[in-house]
């Protein structure tokens, strides 16, 4: 039940998105706990490669037009859970060594509103090698306002013209999810759509997420000339819009587009935006518009109007790739607003085969199809659709009851490929505040393969994280590894672990009994 308590704003100023700047504040990183705030999609090992491929091709054409003695800065903007950061900068790095040619040296700004994500990325056990290295550095960015990056691990500051390199920055689910007008077009006028919030009874009880769940959005317009003027900063897209569109609302960028001007003057060379959201950039999809709507999911969002930074920034001479076919998912884009844009061709290259010839979009939707249908596929078939979403620990463990299914007729080639499988995942997993085991799945998947020393090394993380909830199996499955390895006083420890869990486990006891008459 609401109240009749409303009140009128323009779009950009309703309370909204202080609401939502509550909610990251207070959740922190609990804010993606199991996809509450979705994040796998623009977050996973393949993606991340996508991206770490199109900054390598950056990297390999600064160097080819000899700018290879500075750095290059890559700035993520609302950073969130910091697992793209990750995968990121785990596979930049492994790209940077294979290839074995001279580079200029990067680092990497997670940035975010909420001072609590920023603290809590410098603790993260993830990061600390990048952080020690060097290549990872931290700070608080307010999209709306901040002109500078005041970076929390070195203590820098980079303002105005500091950076001698083009800045790289990745924007995912950014655009999104940070104040936009609304503005709608009807018989060639601007109008600007301001918004009454209709807000819940006991408002000052409630979370931000139960705020945002119970409140209620209504719009009424008044002329906004404005728009219409020609010192207006962006009046030839909204020309466009005069020209081509009739009833139509759209959501329209200012804070978005002015942020990146702002950052764009960090950089005496510009900038490379690589950028993943719900967003159209085709003009068509904003043809008869209906007022927005809040989508929720913890926080809320918007969808981003990306065919208005195409526009802009085209006007400006830069070269800007969204991709020629209908994304499902998400839209990813890349914007080269530097100096003689098509000089960038590792870059542009990298977009090609990164995102128009097989993307993000694309493999997010073989996963769906994965996912659903996983219990029909063959070994051979799982450990090639793995391969190729970069080991990611959720279709493992996701797929681990029908990997066990498939075992008994594996062949020592496919067991041998999963072994391998298991441990660049491990070598790649970004803990988050999520509640599955993967330790456990891992080591009882190499445990049917009788890999009794790999299984022994999960099994013993998994209880080390667990401790209040380990579950009788485990203990068993260590005593015979322990067993199979010959470390009998160890296997004999675990055993006398299960019989104080379950004193009536018949396999412990006749192990133990059998063990016992040996000696």
């Amino acid at each position: 039940m609401t109240s009749n308590n409303k009140q009128r704003y323009r779009f950009s100023e309703a309370p909204i998105w202080e609401i939502q700047r509550k909610y990251y504040e207070e959740e922190g990183l609990r804010a993606w706990r199991n996809d509450q705030v979705p994040q796998y999609i623009t977050s996973n090992p393949m993606i991340a490669a996508t991206y770490a491929e199109m900054i390598l091709g950056l990297l390999q054409d600064r160097a080819n037009q000899g700018h290879g003695s500075e750095p290059v800065y890559i700035v993520e903007l609302g950073a969130g859970a910091g697992r793209l950061a990750f995968h990121v900068l785990q596979e930049l790095c492994r790209l940077r060594d294979f290839a074995g040619m001279p580079l200029p040296a990067f680092r990497y700004i997670m940035t975010d509103l909420a001072m609590t994500n920023v603290l809590a990325w410098k603790e993260h056990p993830a990061l600390q090698s990048f952080i020690a290295e060097g290549l990872l550095d931290l700070a608080r960015f307010d999209a709306v306002n901040d002109t500078e990056l005041n970076l929390v691990v070195s203590g820098a500051t980079v303002r105005e013209g500091d950076l001698k390199q083009p800045v790289v920055l990745v924007a995912n689910y950014f655009f999104d999810s940070i104040p936009q007008e609304l503005i709608y077009v009807g018989e060639g006028q601007i109008y600007e759509a301001d918004v009454f919030v209709e807000y819940p009874e006991q408002l000052e009880k409630l979370k931000p997420s139960e705020v945002l769940n119970q409140i209620a959005l209504h719009y009424e317009y008044r002329r906004a000339p404005e728009y219409e003027q020609e010192n207006y900063p962006y009046r030839d897209v909204i020309a466009v819009y005069q020209e081509e569109l009739e009833d139509s609302h759209i959501l329209f960028p200012v804070a978005g587009l002015t942020c990146l001007e702002r950052l764009d003057r960090l950089s005496q060379a510009g900038f490379l935006l690589i950028t993943a959201d719900k967003g159209d950039h085709m003009l068509d999809h904003w043809r008869f518009a209906e007022p927005p709507e809040l989508i929720l999911h913890g926080s809320f969002s918007f969808n981003a109007n990306y065919h208005a930074f195409q526009h802009v920034f085209e006007q400006r001479g830069a070269q800007v790739y969204y991709p020629p076919h209908q994304f499902k998912n998400i839209n990813v884009g890349c914007i080269l607003h530097m100096e003689q844009p098509m000089n960038y061709f590792h870059t542009r290259l990298a977009y090609r085969r990164g995102v128009e010839r097989f993307g993000p979009d694309d493999f997010f939707s073989l996963k769906e199809w994965a996912d659903r249908n996983v219990e029909d596929m063959e070994l051979y078939q799982l450990l090639s659709f793995w391969r190729l979403g970069g080991y990611d620990a959720e279709f493992f463990i996701h797929s681990a009851k029908q990997i066990s299914s498939l075992l008994p007729e594996a062949n020592d080639d496919e067991k041998q490929d999963l072994v391998r499988g298991i441990e660049l995942m491990w070598s790649s997993f970004y803990v988050m505040a999520q509640r599955y085991d993967l330790a456990l799945d891992a080591g009882l998947v190499l445990f049917e393969m009788d890999r009794f020393e790999e299984s022994k090394r999960f099994l013993e993380i998994s209880i080390q994280q667990e401790t209040d909830e380990v579950v009788s199996t485990v203990y068993y499955c260590l005593a015979i590894c322990c067993f199979e390895l010959e470390m009998e006083e160890e296997a004999l420890q675990y055993l006398r672990k299960l019989l104080e869990l379950e004193p009536e486990h018949e396999e412990a006891l006749d192990l133990l009994s059998r063990f016992e008459l040996i000696h």
